[in-house]
């Protein structure tokens, strides 16, 4: 243990940090002879500092992003990036941006429990209508922070350190590593989305991911407007020269790392505010810590950057869900499956393994999993506490029509689950209130609500396209 000191505990463990200790026992378990609803709020306080300084969770990673950076945000950069990142002119087949899928009005996550790229109706939103995906495109707040990306981390930094592209960036062929150059690895998986056949590309145009990002610079160096504003940054185009994509994906990149929204109430109390949680909150956090397993996974510290997630592949025993009515064919020999993370490394023995989910914010999600299979907080935690008979209740009430006509077969799946889900987690049903309540509440930062990140939202773009159609609880946006 490390020495006290006469500052208060949370201070200390602001401080210090601690060791990151994932298989601890629930600091207000069984073994404390205490039940948690009996606890006073001194000992709930000091009995939950001392989970969060042993998990090594200090709440302060946010403020470390200009530091690892080494630099200043450019938010003339951010802005080229936001502009880009909501225009349809970058997407070949005319109707779809990278805002069409990580949509502001759903906290930059889905609006969809799986994607609808190409093809929409230029809603987004409930509404939205088209041909899917295979998966729910998944968040990109907070991602300057992750080291992997994508449901099967097909993209990641081999140091381990989104920051530091000193191992190279892994990307599958034809990219390889030759994206390595970039300085972070969002600017790196930014050249890909313009790519993606399904997801914005179409199927008209001819030609590889080079002629592709090729025809997306011959169309924003046409645009004054965007020679503006990358000329305002990058000195070789004030001068004349050609926006390139090293270009668009620093901008792409730089407008997703002022998307860092990483100041909920669990990282205030850390850093000493006792208020920022409820009774229930932290009665749940040292559920979440402790008897109840989450942070097995969900790890809140070294490499996972205290972004609740340790990034790596685990079979979680997801109900397998397939449109009727897609661009991307499903796996299997009754094209109802989705093969996960086998699909990168071609081995069985990864099959149906996706990425642990990073569940800051995650309560402002539409939908939950890899697949938006469950539509409400309650059934997704639910299922992590006992998988099977989560899979044997399971409907998909709440999912569009189109997503309940076909569900994949269940029992390969199981027979791979993680050990770590095996055995039901018996929580009383208080307890699993508390724990929904911190996860609901105390992992939500403010400023990533919908509501707050409306401005967000160009005027005009300067391609002259029409914004996609934003549909908001409190009204739509154009």
């Amino acid at each position: 243990m490390r020495a006290r000191s006469s500052l208060p505990l949370l201070v200390l463990v602001a401080a210090l940090g601690g060791c990151s200790d994932q298989t601890m026992l629930d600091p207000a378990g069984p073994e404390s002879g205490t039940p948690q609803h009996a606890l006073a709020d001194g000992d709930l306080d000091a009995r939950l500092a001392e989970a969060l300084e042993r998990a090594g969770f200090t709440g302060r990673i946010a403020a470390t992003l200009e530091t690892r950076l080494g630099r200043p945000l450019d938010h003339r950069l951010a802005l080229a990036g936001r502009l880009v990142f909501f225009d349809p002119v970058t997407g070949l087949n005319g109707d779809n941006s990278c805002a069409g899928c990580h949509a502001v009005n759903a906290s930059f996550n889905d609006s969809k429990s799986i994607a609808i790229g190409i093809e929409n109706n230029g809603v987004v939103g409930p509404g939205r209508v088209g041909p899917r995906n295979q998966r729910r495109s998944p968040t990109i707040v907070n991602a300057a922070f992750f080291p992997t990306l994508m449901w099967n981390s097909r993209f990641r930094a081999l140091s381990g350190d989104p920051f530091d592209n000193s191992a190279g960036f892994d990307f599958p062929l034809p990219e390889g590593r030759s994206l390595s150059h970039m300085a972070h690895l969002l600017g790196a998986q930014a050249h890909i989305p313009f790519t993606e056949r399904v997801e914005m590309t179409g199927f008209d145009f001819a030609g590889d991911n080079d002629a592709i990002r090729g025809e997306v610079l011959r169309r924003l160096n046409a645009i004054p407007r965007y020679r503006t504003l990358f000329g305002q940054v990058f000195p070789d185009v004030r001068a004349g020269g050609p926006i390139t994509f090293e270009h668009v994906g620093a901008a792409i990149a730089e407008f997703t790392f002022t998307l860092t929204f990483a100041d909920a109430p669990i990282d205030r109390y850390a850093r000493g505010e006792l208020r920022a949680l409820s009774a229930d909150q932290k009665q749940g956090a040292l559920l979440f810590l402790g008897r109840a397993g989450c942070v097995q996974c969900h790890a809140v510290a070294g490499r996972s950057n205290e972004m609740f997630s340790d990034f790596e592949q685990h079979v979680i025993g997801v109900p397998q869900i397939a449109s009727s009515f897609g661009n991307v064919p499903f796996d299997g020999p009754g094209g109802d499956e989705d093969f996960g993370l086998e699909q990168v490394t071609g081995d069985p023995a990864d099959r149906y393994m996706f990425r642990t989910s990073p569940i800051r914010n995650v309560a402002l999600q539409p939908t939950f999993m890899h697949n938006g299979a469950f539509v409400r907080l309650e059934d997704a935690i639910r299922h992590h506490l006992n998988v099977r008979a989560s899979v044997a209740a399971y409907t998909g009430d709440g999912l569009d029509a189109d997503l309940r006509i076909r569900l994949g077969p269940m029992e390969p799946v199981l027979e791979r689950l993680d050990p770590l889900l095996r055995t039901p987690i018996a929580l009383s049903a208080e307890e699993f209130d508390q724990l929904v309540a911190f996860v609901r509440d105390g992992l939500t930062d403010p400023a990533a609500r919908p509501e707050r990140l409306r401005h967000l939202l160009p005027g005009a773009l300067p391609s002259g396209e029409p914004l996609h159609r934003f549909e908001f609880r409190f009204g739509s946006a154009h």
